[in-house]
């Protein structure tokens, strides 16, 4: 894909987050739209996966260790064909295999059970560990929170990961300087972090993570380097899309009204209308 389809495709992305949250009336979706260019690339660009056969063996491995930003996950992986788009709207209900968090068991495309902060990119070196071991091509991705890079086990994961020289090992870290108490800086801050996942022996990649030309950069850069993982500290906007939810820790974790849903919708839809005439 160029990156204007990309564009468009994040800009559906969102939609289907800020209408899946909507109708779970619970959920997140500050996080969700802060890294909807990142899963796009993911899934649309960079990885190597097949609606048609989840499980294929040389599948590329995601693991969403901000499992909270499911929404995010979800609406990527119907975009791309893993399951129907009408089954959003049944995010968080009663009976639907869509929870709150990513479940591997039952949603088609989830290589990871998640949600509990900390123990994603744990579960990912593990992946990528694997790979190795079995002398396999697949690389491993995992997206971090900036303020979920506060717990311990991510520098546990991370020392190990680097030990190992895993370079079919991507960590992106979702820096939107949010958490659901405030500022990360504010609450208990991990900066700066480019040079903590350098001293666990990572290579080091700092991108605007919604601008597809630098996460495009980035990917290829990560792809090349050798003998080590690769951490891209990707600095976003939470909310990024929608004008009241931008930059603002309110958005962490509650769902729109029905007359803010209104407002997001008809925002992102102009904007996707816009795209097209580009």
């Amino acid at each position: 894909m160029n990156n204007l389809e990309l564009q468009k495709t994040a800009n559906e992305i969102r939609q289907s987050i800020v209408t899946a949250v909507h109708s779970a009336k619970c959920g997140h979706p500050g996080g969700s739209l802060s890294a909807a260019d990142i899963f796009t690339y993911l899934y649309f660009e960079e990885m190597n996966v097949d609606p048609a056969n989840p499980k294929m063996a040389d599948r590329d491995r995601f693991v969403l260790s901000k499992g909270h930003v499911a929404p995010g996950l979800y609406s990527t992986l119907a975009q791309k064909g893993y399951f129907p788009k009408e089954d959003l709207l049944t995010l968080r209900h009663t009976g639907s295999y869509l929870q709150g968090h990513p479940d591997m068991k039952h949603i088609p495309g989830v290589d990871m059970s998640s949600g509990s902060l900390g123990q994603g990119l744990s579960a990912a070196v593990g992946m990528a560990a694997a790979g190795k071991f079995d002398n396999k091509d697949y690389r491993v991705y995992a997206l971090l929170g900036d303020g979920e890079i506060e717990e311990g086990q991510i520098w546990e994961a991370a020392m190990w990961a680097g030990h190992r020289k895993l370079d079919n090992l991507v960590a992106i870290v979702d820096n939107n300087n949010l958490q659901i108490d405030g500022p990360i800086d504010k609450v208990c801050s991990p900066y700066p972090i480019d040079k903590k996942f350098e001293a666990f022996n990572f290579h080091v990649i700092n991108i605007d993570g919604n601008d597809f030309d630098q996460i495009r950069a980035a990917f290829k850069e990560a792809r090349e380097t050798k003998g080590m993982p690769t951490a891209i500290i990707a600095k976003t906007v939470k909310g990024k899309g929608v004008s009241f939810m931008e930059n603002s820790v309110d958005w962490h974790g509650k769902a729109p009204n029905d007359a803010e849903y209104e407002q997001a919708m008809e925002e992102l839809k102009k904007a996707g209308e816009a795209l097209c005439q580009m």
